[in-house]
């Protein structure tokens, strides 16, 4: 119809530089008249490539997590990729189910998040003949491209910044550590900036459980009944952050007069609340776009390299002076 050659109809659809303008044109207005798709099965025979790039995360829907996959969308569909999806609920079983799935579906490359898995994943891991990186931790001594922020870093600064506010007396509501290499970073960085000036958190003063709101505001009410009453309580991620802040208000605890509480990550509902809650802000978005162009140029044959992205403290009306005795 567009009275050209299939080379050619293939040099518009797969090298759309390489042929004049009014030849793209011409060719284009023929496909869009008849709803023509190519065939990815027959591509990916020609090619051995099928443009798709797995990605499993443990949740699609929490704050950080949502915003890199986003953006690793966009950042894909720039360079002609689809990104396919897959979830573990932080459950490594999963994990490895999904990945060999997304393989079989001959996935050209691979994005996980952490870097802490089976002997039997890292064997799988190793045997396969794509490229995969690790998102959401750093570790620039790491043979596998790392894309992320420093969690053992970003939270340490949080406790100085808490410090610098007079603050002693520390509580930690902890995302579970089983399965999750980022909460165990987080948890030890608060531990060893603590440290650093001689204080510590007694046993009672953490405490560790799920991710979500309901789990933060019961963690909360564990922590009111140490002795004594710790200042500031550090939260592992939003949603532990967002529960604690609640409960505060129904146990009539005044956030920041008696008690200073703060997060990881950043979700609008953390400045929407009536007490706006501090936080560990990572720019997520750019975890999702670097990520999604490092397994590209490793797919490319590209020499790459680890990543540290961002983190910032965002101050709010959660935080503030340690109270007078």
């Amino acid at each position: 119809m567009a009275g050209v050659s299939t080379a050619t109809v293939s040099r518009v659809v797969n090298r759309p530089e390489s042929v004049s303008e009014e030849l793209r044109t011409r060719v284009n207005l023929v496909i869009e008249q008849l709803g023509w798709v190519p065939n990815a099965a027959a591509r990916a025979l020609s090619s051995n490539r099928t443009g798709a790039i797995g990605a499993i995360f443990p949740a699609l829907a929490l704050g950080d997590f949502a915003r890199a996959i986003d953006a690793m969308q966009d950042a894909l569909a720039a360079r002609n990729h689809l990104l396919l999806l897959a979830r573990s609920q932080y459950d490594p079983d999963l994990e490895f189910s999904q990945a060999r799935k997304l393989v079989e579906r001959g996935v050209d490359g691979l994005v996980l998040v952490g870097s802490t898995r089976s002997a039997a994943f890292e064997s799988f891991l190793s045997r396969i003949e794509i490229p995969y990186l690790n998102s959401f931790v750093f570790d620039a001594e790491s043979p596998v491209p790392c894309v992320g922020p420093d969690n053992a870093v970003s939270m340490s600064e949080m406790v100085d910044h808490l410090v610098s506010l007079g603050h002693r007396r520390f509580g930690m509501i902890a995302q579970t550590t089983r399965n999750n290499d980022r909460a165990a970073a987080r948890r030890d960085g608060v531990r060893n900036a603590l440290a650093r000036v001689g204080l510590a958190i007694p046993p009672q003063g953490l405490v560790e459980g799920e991710w979500d709101i309901a789990e933060g505001r019961k963690l909360f009410r564990r922590i009111l009944d140490a002795t004594p009453r710790p200042t500031a309580i550090i939260c592992g991620n939003s949603m532990l952050a967002v529960g604690a802040v609640l409960e505060a208000a129904a146990a009539g605890v005044d956030v920041p007069g008696e008690m200073s509480i703060v997060g990881y990550d950043d979700i609008e509902l953390m400045s929407e609340l009536p007490i706006p809650i501090t936080t560990v802000r990572v720019a997520s978005d750019d975890v999702g776009r670097v990520a999604a162009d490092t397994v590209l140029d490793m797919i490319e044959g590209r020499a790459v390299g680890s990543q540290r992205i961002r983190s910032q403290i965002v101050v709010r009306a959660s935080s503030g002076p340690v109270p007078s005795d």
